[in-house]
């Protein structure tokens, strides 16, 4: 690119992205600052320049309204040589002049190019490749949809259509089902867990599945098992014409998205292939343990999306599997609308008394709780209880769960000590009847103790954690998904009891470890970087604790919503990283945003509504405005006596607070 005078990239993600890219490049050469004037100073210039259109990925622009329209198309040179290169062919006398006639044909585009060099490589006929895509692009222009296409995507969609039909039966097939998955994270284990599916007693039937069994049987060798070279030689065919791309690290494969879009295009009866992946990826959650579903949510929660979305038409208890990929990934608005349907469908056809559909009302009542509206989530958390209690007893482990369940959702209202009672009454049934060390009693022993902590118990709740964490490293290892929750768990009792070094070292390493398994925007992650955001700025570190909060927030904002408790936690504590480098001000606006949503969701006497409150207390004070700073605390302390204590640490924490505003009025 060194030849080019100017360089410019522009985000094309979206449309606002593409006006703001022009109209920068209008401000940049002095010539206006709109969009037009940026497309007229391209148009009209006589120097060199090179514009890259980055992150075009969605069909649905027409990048042509975009594209100055002027003579400074990709050189010939250039187009013949990538044209070559991705034929992996040395350019002779004969196929130069045709390489040079298909670049044209080609309209010098760079992608169209790539795709035509990807066919020829296979055909090793620049002749025959130049007929066949005349013919091609005739029958593809004639057929034109009604929805809006520019040039380029057509000369693309020839060279598409063109290496699609050299694919051989399987890999055309495995291609245009994949186009009714998300266009990203398609992975070979999703369709090797499916062909192992069991068929319980409460699912569908052989012949029900018909379809995606067929589908599968390309995949299994002769003894009926998964056989991953018949896979890859599948996936590498596909790939050959580069039509799909496969990252070797993370092991999975992707669509371009207008190659998805095409794809799925050239399906005559989509529904149908809608349901048969719907219910594969039905089939590939099916029967997995907890701890490869914690792992596998974020990678199949765009797939389930897009099945709910195209409403494909599944059995009923692959619903429930979706359930618990869109539970585990926090997707609740997607899950609170999902049950909702299903549970009306389980109230018509079962009762409201059936085991399945109880499972459904629990279920709604957890995703209730992620949105934040913990009334409802207890309400409903009640009926179920009462509903399990007769139907199957007061100590049978669904009994149970919602018990613990119930006691979780007393937590987030602040109800402390009903949630204690509660969870001492399900640990000690689940130690007789699951014994010390189910997984079952080991998370109802570590949420006891997060409530401890909640109660100010700190040394109770450490002990407790440390019990569970020696307990899960010999049954599960150092690495597990449960293991490291309990870690983080424990790191933050550490930051309790003021030991922050010892919170910070233990932070690090279940951080490195969430990475490594699940991802930089795992929510389990996130969470352990906003945890040890909070460390940082209790050992004074604040710049390092604000740089990590805005990542977070960012990130979380995105996965799951403005309002979200984790969300708004995260807000909190950023707010505090200001007020650590002395950004009162921005301290203060973030503080009055987070009260409102909090004051919203939770209510006025909530725990973590009056830490908020005192926060901006805090804020106040630091900004000289002791007065409103004193009235606030003053609020804040009074509620905390009646609904913590006088000797619970938030209490005390506070009166010290109130006492050196106090301080401050008198000087």
């Amino acid at each position: 690119m060194s030849h080019y005078l100017d360089v410019f990239f522009i985000d094309t993600s979206t449309i606002a992205t593409i006006d703001t890219g022009l109209k920068n490049i209008a401000v940049v050469k002095d010539s206006g600052d709109s969009q037009q004037d940026g497309l007229l100073w391209l148009t009209s210039s006589v120097e060199e320049w090179l514009v890259v259109f980055d992150n075009a990925d969605d069909p649905s622009i027409n990048l042509n309204e975009f594209i100055p329209q002027c003579d400074h198309d990709m050189e010939v040179e250039a187009a013949v040589a990538l044209l070559f290169k991705s034929a992996a062919q040395e350019a002779t006398v004969g196929t130069e002049q045709i390489a040079i006639k298909i670049v044209k044909v080609l309209r010098y585009l760079p992608l169209a190019i790539v795709q035509a060099g990807a066919f020829i490589s296979k055909t090793q006929d620049f002749d025959g490749y130049l007929a066949l895509y005349t013919k091609n692009q005739a029958q593809l222009l004639s057929e034109k949809p009604a929805q809006s296409h520019d040039h380029y995507a057509w000369t693309v969609y020839t060279t598409w259509q063109m290496s699609f039909n050299r694919l051989r039966a399987a890999a055309a097939m495995f291609l245009q089902h994949c186009s009714f998955l998300h266009h990203q994270g398609i992975s070979e284990e999703i369709f090797s867990h499916a062909s192992k599916y069991t068929f319980p007693t409460n699912g569908p039937s052989k012949e029900e599945l018909q379809e995606p069994l067929e589908f599968l049987s390309y995949f299994l060798g002769p003894t009926g098992e998964w056989d991953s070279l018949l896979f890859l030689h599948v996936t590498n065919e596909i790939q050959a014409y580069s039509l799909i791309s496969f990252d070797a690290k993370k092991k999975l494969f992707s669509i371009h998205p207008l190659v998805h879009a095409w794809s799925r295009a050239t399906v005559s009866n989509p529904e149908r292939y809608m349901s048969t992946m719907g219910s594969i990826l039905g089939m590939a959650i099916s029967g997995r343990p907890m701890q490869d579903i914690q792992l596998a949510s974020q990678i199949l929660s765009p797939h389930v999306e897009l099945a709910v979305q195209m409403d494909a038409e599944v059995a009923l208890v692959f619903w429930h599997q979706y359930v618990m990929i869109f539970l585990e990934a926090r997707k609740y608005k997607q899950t609170e609308k999902l049950l909702e349907e299903v549970l009306k469908k389980q109230n018509q056809l079962l009762g409201d008394n059936h085991p399945d559909t109880l499972i459904t009302m629990g279920n709604l009542a957890r995703t209730y709780s992620g949105l934040g509206d913990y009334r409802t989530a207890k309400e409903l958390d009640i009926i179920v209880l009462e509903k399990w209690k007769q139907l199957l007893g007061n100590h049978h482990p669904h009994t149970l769960i919602t018990m613990g369940n119930l006691a979780c959702t007393y937590s987030c209202l602040g109800d402390h000590r009903k949630a204690e009672e509660l969870n001492i009454i399900v640990l000690q049934n689940q130690k007789q009847l699951l014994g010390d060390n189910h997984p079952h009693t080991l998370r109802t022993m570590c949420t006891l103790a997060s409530v401890y902590s909640d109660l100010g118990e700190h040394q109770k709740a450490n002990e407790l954690k440390v019990i569970v964490l020696e307990t899960q490293r010999q049954l599960l290892g150092d690495n597990h998904p449960d293991t490291l929750r309990t870690m983080g768990s424990l790191a933050s009792t550490y930051s309790d009891l003021g030991e922050h070094q010892k919170a910070k070292d233990l932070n690090l390493h279940v951080l490195e470890e969430q990475k490594n398994m699940l991802g930089d925007n795992h929510l389990h992650t996130l969470r352990t970087m906003a945890n040890l955001a909070s460390v940082y700025s209790d050992l004074g570190e604040h710049q390092k604790a604000n740089e990590l909060n805005v990542i977070v927030l960012e990130k979380q904002k995105q996965l799951l919503s403005d309002n979200h408790a984790d969300t708004l936690r995260t807000m909190g504590n950023l707010a505090i990283t200001y007020s650590g480098l002395g950004e009162h001000q921005t301290a203060k606006e973030l503080n009055i945003i987070v009260l409102e949503k909090r004051t919203q969701l939770l209510g006025d006497n909530h725990p973590h509504t009056l830490i908020v409150m005192g926060n901006l207390a805090s804020t106040y004070s630091d900004l000289g405005e002791h007065q409103k700073a004193k009235e606030l605390n003053v609020i804040v302390l009074e509620k905390q006596k009646q609904l913590l204590g006088d000797n619970h640490p938030h209490t005390l924490r506070t009166m010290h607070t109130l006492a050196i505003i106090q301080r401050r009025l008198r000087k």
